[in-house]
Order: structure tokens, then sequence, then C-alpha cells
């Protein structure tokens, strides 16, 4: 009988080693530090604040950012991440260059070099008619400044960013707005309600931030919601994003491709 439980206790299995308090730490940590390091560096997640991209992002659609592809060049990673400049039809998150701080969104109709102007709405591209089935015209309504630019000159209406107001003959050659180097035209696609290159000019490329990917979440939320800043307001929509989260939530929206 004792030879038989000592063959037993001889086959038995050696337990695997407790993970200790400080592996567990550790283990934590690195997911951390790998996530603020995506986060911080490679993507970034924002939120749709405006209409001026209706028919192709909503007001309260959050995407996800990718911050590397549309970056500055860096000559020891160019092998490994593969950077590019801006396209014509990108789409585009930015710095404003008359906001300090704020972040919009655009496409990008211009690039270096470009001519533009619009007729009746519509965009001249180097002196052809752009085919662009993104656009929508919300209000359907005619202003001459938006919708003739840059041939009629703006009235205090247009609200124009007083240093665009100054600086943007200087880039008018004939009936066109010409496209400076390192800068970029950039429009929203709901043409009729977007503030954009019209009003403070063009986009530095130093001031790119990157593109966005996807939706990953996108809530119904009020066109103005932006502009309710009190903290009265903020704790209002927060209650009323727990309390309607499922009805509300536009699921349809999950996980979108921006484009």
């Amino acid at each position: 009988m004792a030879k038989e439980i000592k063959e037993v206790e001889e086959t038995k299995q050696p337990e695997a080693p407790k993970e200790t308090m400080p592996e567990f730490v550790a283990s934590i940590a690195s997911v951390l530090v790998i996530g603020l390091f995506i986060i911080t560096f490679c993507m970034q997640a924002f939120e749709i604040p405006s209409p001026s991209m209706v028919g192709t992002l909503l007001v309260g659609d959050h995407v996800f950012v990718d911050r590397v592809r549309l970056a500055p060049k860096s000559s020891f990673m160019d092998k490994i991440i593969p950077y590019r400049d801006p396209k014509r039809g990108d789409i585009m998150v930015f710095i404003s260059p008359s906001t300090p701080g704020l972040f919009v969104v655009k496409r990008v109709i211009g690039l270096p070099g470009d001519r533009i102007h619009l007729r009746a709405g519509k965009v001249y591209l180097n002196g052809q008619l752009q085919a662009e089935p993104y656009v929508i015209h919300s209000r359907g309504d005619y202003r001459p400044y938006r919708d003739e630019f840059p041939a009629v000159a703006p009235t205090s209406d247009d609200q124009l960013d007083s240093n665009w107001q100054i600086t943007e003959p200087d880039h008018i050659v004939g009936e066109d707005l010409v496209v400076p180097p390192d800068a970029y035209f950039g429009m929203g696609d709901n043409r009729d309600v977007s503030y954009d290159s019209r009003y403070w000019g063009f986009i530095p490329r130093e001031n790119v931030v990157g593109r966005p990917m996807f939706i990953y979440w996108s809530f119904q939320t009020p066109d103005d919601q932006y502009m309710r800043t009190g903290v009265g307001d903020r704790v209002g929509f927060f209650l009323h994003i727990l309390t309607h989260f499922f009805n509300e939530t536009r699921w349809s929206r999950m996980l979108h491709v921006v484009r």
C-alpha cells in the first residue's frame, strides 16, 4: 500500500506558481503604459460637436482619429510607418487657425498650388467642376459670399475671421483662390452651415492632427449642445445620457468607417 501511495504522489503535476502582488501590479502598469502610448501618439478620441459635416458625420458621433498617418515624417520611422500628406477628399482633424486649442474636422478640398472658386455653391478646382456626392445643402438658401466664393466681397453678416479678411485678397488670382505652400483648403460636407476655409482661411500643415478612422459610439445630441457650457447644462446632459443610453444611441453607426 505504501508503495502505491508513493507512485501516485510521484505522478502528480507540480502546481503553477501563483502571481505575486508585485507581478500583478507590473502587469497592470504595462497595460496602462501601452494604452497611454496608443492614445497619446497613435490614436485619439474626438466627439463631433457641430452639424458642419452632416451627411458624413453627425453631431454626437464619437470617432477614433489616426494621429500617425498624416503626421510630419520622421526619418528614422519612414520604413515602418506609412506616412503621407493629406490628399483631396481626405477628412481630417486639425487645430483651428482662428481659434487656438479648438479641434476642427473638415474635408480637404484644395492642396498647395490648387486654384479654387465656387459658383452657385458648386466647387471648381483648377477650372474643373467637381463631383462631390458627399455634399448636402441643408438650408437651401443663397448667400453671395458663401456660394460665389471668392468673387463676392463679404459683409458683416458673413463673420469672417479678422486676419483672413485682411489676407484673403493676397491669394486671389483672377476668379480663383490659390492655396499656398504647406497649407490646405478645407470645407464641411454640409455646405450651407459649415464655418470653414471660406471664413477663416487655410489650414497650416503643422495644424493637422490626424484622420478619423471609425465611429466607436454615436448618441443623439442637439446641434447646439456644444454651446451649452454651463455646469448645470453639462450635468443635465450627462444624466440624460445615463437615462437614455440604450434608446438614443445610434447603434447602426457603431464601427462605421469614416470616408
